[in-house]
């Protein structure tokens, strides 16, 4: 089904086609007709492919010339994206000149003749491809039609409150009743809940594991999802983590896992959960319960799955089989997915409708919320009835009629976001995605619509993640760091949506996979074990060709040897995705310099690599750079600044100090988001900071040794979010004779965290004073054991500030909670305060 997307690519080729620097380019080399004729014959198609999209389902002719057209503009893509390339490696080359003095300084080279003439060839191919193509749109008889571009800007509320639980109370009792129960036969006693696919088992589970009751009723408490694969040693991996919090398994061997598993549940009363449970082999389970069977009397398993055969293997008590919601119930979860609080009123007869769409939904919490989303923003009684009337009602239906809810939501979806769900669909079921870490990946395949000079890319990638959010494909949010990293999942059916829309184009294989067709372009690898031999990888990569994502679904499947990157390197000329993390080797090859369409490179967790070669800097297309936690890594390579693109870089070296260097970190103008984390020789951050004049984000974390930050952080002037972790030595020395404060510090600085700083005294004078006391959004403030005052009095100035959180700061609360009383009414401004685990802005707004 991914010939859905031939319109969404044919636009983003036309974009490119209508630009300044290609149209330039194409006169200067002799292709300026070539690309005319080109973008003429792409508009001609361009119009009628949303047609040929709706028609490609009943008629095979129309997916088969979709797939010819797609294959075409990627091809298109690819030789457009090369010159972009030597327009950036002109621009580095001659730094300082204007793009034209650069564009013709190298039409000008008598070494670019070759290329021209290359290049030339290929633009001409392209045409009298497309040519051919177009020649057979008048078999179709195709209509004009008119893109949904839309993106949906509204409150949050939608997804946060279609994840209440409803109509589950009698369940919940239940089972809490159950876990609460002691057994005379054996200690560790297992308890199945059975259900369809979005019924609502997991959301039960955890009404059920954070009930107060039950919190009080386990000395420990687990939470594990299994999916798709049973594996005994990564669920023991998985289960110790849970106990043991940050600790590292990932080289235990099965003996030591065993060993520590069983002393970490001797004799302690336990609650483990075992969501979405599929295995069905006996021999398995009874593998991971003989390690388990050491907890005191009354310890219990939870179970969530979809299937009756692996509760009667697991169980000890009866399943637990979970019925559809009552007609009732889901009309009232519908309301609360469509309808602001109350508005249902006003709307009789679009109530009316919903009922009768309610009706549909058989009972599945999942299908009414991703109804109800989609009709959130609409209030036309025909947008209703033809939901409720749609033909994808009557298809073949699975898992009770709720495929054909999810798909009514796909459809509704504008192009560009079926896009970005369906390359989701690479990803494992029940990962976690991190925000910035998908939009990198989405930047980089080109599938965020920049929406005028002034909007950054990020921010669109944001306004997509919200909007699929409150759809409810996107669900279980959580933030990680005080609201700008958060993490989220997608339901597993919602998972198998986005794979039925992707294929052929999105595969997951594994190196026993046979037939693999022409078309993939985005390649996930889910082996946990690789051939014997490695020939046999590398002859698998020969299966595969126009591949532009290349990414490995878990830590042990990652690449352990220099050589398959290489072949990948080779193969794959024009991939734009490498994502590497959690590979072992001890060198990235020279070769990587060629990938001159790459914009996304993934090598964090690498615990082998001592060195990037200095050709990685060729990279000049490069969006993001993560190798963080590499904690062999020498340095940064020399040309770093070269990378004029970059726009994310997490950072793990041995430097003793990152901005010294003149063609280093202080060129990358165009970064927005820096992380320098595990750094443990880092002492100082030199002058040279104040560069990154477009940085927005910068995360510094367990850098041990660092002992003073460069001044010139304070004239990060796009600076919008700073966090500070984990630098024991770290000492705050402001520098400003008192009363001339630099008024040019920050200015855009929202959201400010201090944790874990033993050497901060007191807060800095340049939160208090100038542009940043009027953009504060949020200050937290935790485990930095020697601060001892709070000037409440200079947090006065902070007009804007929404949220102070403060947390295990002993010397501060020992003096402050005396007079939280008085002068904390001084700040009763700020609507959120969090004080030593207690909230105490709502007494002080009252």
């Amino acid at each position: 089904m991914a010939e859905s997307f031939a319109f969404a690519i044919a636009e983003g080729v036309l974009g490119k086609l209508g630009s300044a620097l290609i149209q330039e380019v194409g006169l200067a080399w002799g292709v300026q007709t070539e690309l005319e004729e080109l973008r003429d014959t792409l508009s001609t198609i361009h119009a009628l492919l949303l047609d040929a999209e709706e028609k490609q389902a009943t008629n095979l002719q129309i997916s088969d010339w979709l797939g010819k057209l797609k294959l075409v503009l990627y091809d298109a893509e690819d030789v457009l994206d090369e010159f972009d390339y030597e327009a950036l490696r002109r621009q580095v080359v001659a730094s300082g000149s204007s793009i034209t003095s650069k564009v013709r300084s190298f039409i000008s080279s008598p070494k670019s003749l070759a290329f021209r003439l290359k290049m030339g060839h290929r633009v001409k191919n392209i045409r009298e491809r497309l040519d051919k193509i177009a020649a057979d749109k008048s078999k179709f008889n195709l209509t004009e039609g008119i893109a949904n571009t839309r993106v949906v800007q509204r409150e949050t509320h939608s997804f946060v409150r279609a994840s209440d639980v409803i109509g589950r109370d009698d369940d919940k009792e239940n089972i809490v009743g159950l876990l609460k129960q002691s057994s005379d036969t054996e200690n560790v006693s297992v308890i199945p809940i059975v259900g369809i696919g979005g019924l609502g088992k997991t959301s039960l589970a955890k009404l059920v594991y954070n009930d107060e009751r039950v919190v009080g009723h386990f000395s420990i408490k687990m939470w594990v999802c299994v999916s798709d694969e049973f594996d005994v040693k990564e669920l023991a991996k998985k289960i110790l983590k849970e106990i043991k919090g940050d600790e590292n398994y990932s080289d235990f061997s099965m003996e030591q896992l065993q060993s520590c598993l069983r002393n970490a549940l001797d004799g302690e009363k336990f609650l483990l959960v075992l969501d979405d449970v599929w295995n069905t082999g006996r021999e398995k389970w009874l593998e991971l319960k003989d390690l388990l069977m050491d907890g005191a009397n009354g310890s219990k398993i939870l179970v969530t799955t979809r299937k009756k055969s692996i509760a009667s293997i697991m169980g000890t008590f009866p399943m637990q089989e979970m019925k559809g919601l009552s007609h009732e119930d889901c009309l009232s979860l519908f309301l609360k997915c469509a309808f602001m609080d109350g508005e249902e009123k006003q709307y009789p007869t679009l109530l009316k409708i919903g009922d009768q769409i309610v009706e549909k939904c058989a009972g599945v919490p999942l299908a009414v919320r991703s109804l109800g989303s989609l009709l959130y923003s609409k209030r036309g009684e025909r947008d209703w009835v033809s939901i409720r009337d749609s033909e994808i009602w009557e298809l073949e239906q699975n898992e009770d009629g709720i495929m054909a809810a999810l798909r009514l939501s796909y459809y509704d979806l504008p192009y560009h976001l079926k896009q970005c769900f369906a390359l989701c669909s690479i990803f494992p079921k029940d990962y976690e995605f991190l925000n910035f870490d998908l939009i990198s990946i989405w930047m980089a395949q080109g599938l965020i619509q920049s929406l005028g000079k002034n909007a950054k890319i990020e921010d669109i990638g944001e306004r997509y993640i919200n909007d699929l959010l409150s759809r409810s494909f996107f669900q279980d949010v959580e933030q990680k760091l005080s609201g700008t990293a958060y993490t989220f999942k997608m339901h597993d059916l919602v998972h198998d949506l986005a794979i039925f829309f992707s294929q052929p184009e999105c595969l997951t294989l594994n190196f026993h996979s046979k037939d693999i067709p022409k078309r993939v372009q985005h390649v996930a690898f889910s082996d946990t074990d690789w051939p014997k031999e490695e020939s046999e990888a590398l002859r698998f990569l020969e299966k595969l060709n126009h591949v532009h994502t290349i990414y490995f679904q878990k830590e042990n499947v990652a690449p352990k040897s220099k050589s398959f990157v290489i072949a990948c390197i080779l193969r794959f000329k024009c991939i734009q995705v490498l994502d590497l993390i959690d590979s072992s080797f001890e060198a990235l090859p020279n070769s990587i310099g060629s990938l001159k369409h790459l914009r996304y490179l993934g090598l964090c967790r690498n615990k082998r690599i001592k060195k990037l070669p200095n050709s990685i800097c060729k990279l000049y297309h490069l969006q993001t750079l993560t190798f963080a936690e590499c904690s062999k890594l020498g340095e940064l390579p020399r040309d770093i600044g070269s990378m004029i693109s970059l726009r994310m870089l997490f950072i793990t070296t041995k430097q003793r100090d990152l901005f010294g260097k003149e063609r280093g970190l202080r060129s990358l103008n165009s970064l927005q988001h820096l992380q320098i984390v595990d750094c443990l020789n880092l002492e100082f951050l030199s002058k040279g900071m104040e560069s990154l004049i477009e940085l927005r984000i910068l995360v510094i974390a367990n850098c041990p040794s660092l002992v003073s930050l460069s001044h010139s952080i304070k004239l990060l002037t796009a600076l919008e979010v700073l966090v500070i972790d984990g630098c024991e030595k770290l000492e705050f020395m402001d520098g400003d004779v008192e009363g001339q404060e630099d008024i040019q510090s920050f200015g855009s600085l929202q959201i400010l965290c201090f944790t874990d700083l033993p050497g901060l005294e007191a807060l800095p004078r340049w939160l208090l004073h100038g542009p940043t006391s009027n953009t504060l959004h949020h200050l937290k403030i935790s485990n930095c054991s020697n601060l001892k005052a709070l000037p409440t009095n200079g947090l006065q100035k902070l007009t804007s500030l929404k949220v102070l959180e403060i947390h295990d700061c002993p010397e501060l609360i020992k003096r402050c909670r005396p007079k939280i009383g008085e002068d904390w009414q001084k700040i009763a401004h700020i609507p959120e305060i969090h004080f030593d685990g207690q909230e105490i802005a709502s007494s002080t707004n009252n």
